[in-house]
């Protein structure tokens, strides 16, 4: 972990801000919000990967985005399950989110339809490319992508990013958290993967606060300092690294949050630690 220490001060600024937003009533505008309408695990999953997915851009047009693609599929496993792989194509030939097409959503939902019929369901492709010696789900992600691609025979490009290229798979990451851990926000439904393997949603709110709190220092948003974030949580939550992540961005996504009344790492050094710092950096301690 780079930057600051932990400290019992800055634990307790974490747990306090989980305690007031780590609840449901904040989750709106959020595209996991679209997760809470399914109880069939089997729905779940692709709603979690078809929001996560899409979660680019503005939040109204994500959310919209999302809508328009879950009308067409109602049920969405079912629509899986019996949808020819020429109607799934036309179904979406209109849609538009972006930079993504219709023909590039249906590649993804391509994929996940063949893989669903092989595995049964989308974790269970997922659990089994995960190993026990994987300190996280990285590698397990990239065997997932290269499942679901090989099983469409194309790559749906960016709404599956390789992470093995060295990039933050925030999204991916993101799906991850929705479907792993279980508690008032976060759904679950995966219980066998365990959520310390877990990995940090890097997008820009969790990267600023990352370095608000002495958590790295580094200016890109990638891979290596997804982990760098998230070893320093995990020194704080070993069993549950990621149990911050949707606290903490509510702080730079809803207006009503006080990012600027959340202290920086160095508000929450003491006072020892602050004479070392100043000390290590030619200053002449108070």
């Amino acid at each position: 972990m780079a930057g600051a220490p932990v400290n019992a001060h800055r634990v307790r600024m974490l747990d306090e801000l989980r305690a007031k937003y780590n609840r449901r009533e904040f989750v709106h505008p959020d595209p996991l919000e679209f997760l809470y309408a399914y109880e069939d695990l089997r729905d779940r999953e692709v709603v979690g990967l078809i929001a996560s997915s899409l979660a680019y851009g503005r939040v109204k047009c994500i959310l919209r985005s999302v809508a328009r693609v879950l009308e067409r599929m109602d049920p969405p496993a079912r629509f899986l399950d019996e949808v020819s792989d020429a109607a799934l194509f036309d179904t979406f030939r209109d849609f538009r989110h972006r930079v993504t097409s219709g023909e590039t959503l249906s590649v993804m939902l391509l994929g996940a339809k063949r893989v669903i019929s092989h595995y049964g369901t989308l974790g269970a492709c997922f659990k089994a490319g995960l190993g026990e010696e994987d300190e996280t789900v990285f590698p397990a992600l990239a065997r997932f992508v290269d499942e679901l691609t090989l099983a469409a025979g194309r790559c749906p490009t960016h709404l599956l990013p390789a992470p093995d290229k060295g990039g933050a798979c925030k999204r991916l990451n993101l799906f991850l958290r929705w479907m792993v851990r279980c508690d008032e926000v976060d759904p679950g439904g995966w219980p066998d993967v365990p959520a310390a393997k877990l990995v940090i949603p890097l997008d820009t709110h969790m990267h600023a606060m990352g370095r608000r709190l002495g958590f790295t220092k580094r200016k890109q948003a990638d891979r290596r300092t997804a982990l760098e974030i998230t070893s320093a949580f995990r020194s704080i939550a070993p069993d549950d690294p990621v149990r911050y992540d949707f606290a903490l961005t509510r702080l730079g996504i809803r207006k009503d949050a006080d990012l600027e009344g959340f202290p920086r790492a160095s508000d929450m050094m003491t006072s020892s630690a602050r004479g070392r710092a100043r000390r290590s950096s030619g200053e002449e301690a108070d």
